[in-house]
């Protein structure tokens, strides 16, 4: 863990979302720790704006529903206006203690602003691509793991969380902005289009295809000039293992 994140982890400030509704047996996701973190609350003006919760929100309310077993998901927002509160020091424990208990595969999330440098994390700076690759390891191991990333130049990840058994999606590649995170937007485009594309998505490969074709039709429509090219990598290990991860929805 490098220096920089572990002053951010020690001094950042979440707050913890309410649980997470009752679902039934989990099935193929049986021992998945899913974590879903809104890690800004701010527009380009830094005036409050409610694009990243809502997706925090419905993200987590689409994988809940998707089969991600409730007992193991726990979602988080940086926003200091937030009821309920809590140190990143104690986020970042309670990630650790997840993911130590589920130990069969992990699911981050984040959605925030980025930079080429890396995410923004709240007020005290950013999360670099290598800071979040060690986290990744040091939280999911071998693990199969995904993880998405949805901000500006996200695409800066890619090449840090790659691995044989992980899954990387992110909203734009490593020059391009991302759309949808000013005032007067319910969800930035890229969490809108996952949030969107999870009810008929039958796995992450299904999930990641159709959020990109998404985000491509919301951008043709809006006549964006430079596309946010949303990247995808998936390793050796889960091309074999994400098409018998199936969504498992209640009847």
């Amino acid at each position: 863990m490098g220096r920089g994140f572990l002053l951010l982890m020690l001094t950042a400030v979440f707050a913890l979302a309410g649980p997470a509704r009752a679902q039934g047996s989990a099935g193929r996701f049986d021992g998945w720790a899913t974590v879903v973190i809104s890690a800004d609350w701010r527009d380009g003006g830094r005036q409050p704006i409610e694009a990243f919760d809502n997706a925090r929100r419905d993200v987590t309310a689409g994988l809940l529903a998707a089969g991600l077993p409730s007992g193991s998901m726990i979602d988080f927002t940086l926003n200091p206006a937030a009821s309920r509160t809590a140190s990143a020091e104690v986020v970042a424990r309670a990630v650790g203690d997840l993911t130590r208990r589920a130990q069969g595969g992990c699911l981050l999330y984040f959605t925030s602003h980025g930079t080429p440098e890396g995410m923004v994390f709240g007020d005290d700076g950013l999360v670099t691509p290598a800071s979040l690759g060690r986290m990744v390891r040091e939280w999911c191991g071998a693990r199969p793991t995904v993880v998405i990333v949805s901000a500006c130049y996200s695409g800066v990840f890619v090449n840090a969380l790659a691995a044989p058994n992980r899954m990387v999606l992110t909203a734009t590649s490593r020059e391009r902005t991302s759309f949808g995170c000013g005032a007067g937007e319910t969800y930035p485009w890229f969490d809108g289009c996952v949030i969107e594309s999870l009810p008929a998505a039958s796995d992450f490969l299904a999930l990641a295809a159709a959020a990109r074709a998404c985000v491509a039709r919301k951008e043709q429509a809006a006549g964006i000039a430079l596309p946010s090219e949303p990247q995808l990598f998936v390793g050796a290990e889960m091309q074999l293992r994400l098409p018998t991860l199936r969504f498992e929805r209640s009847p």
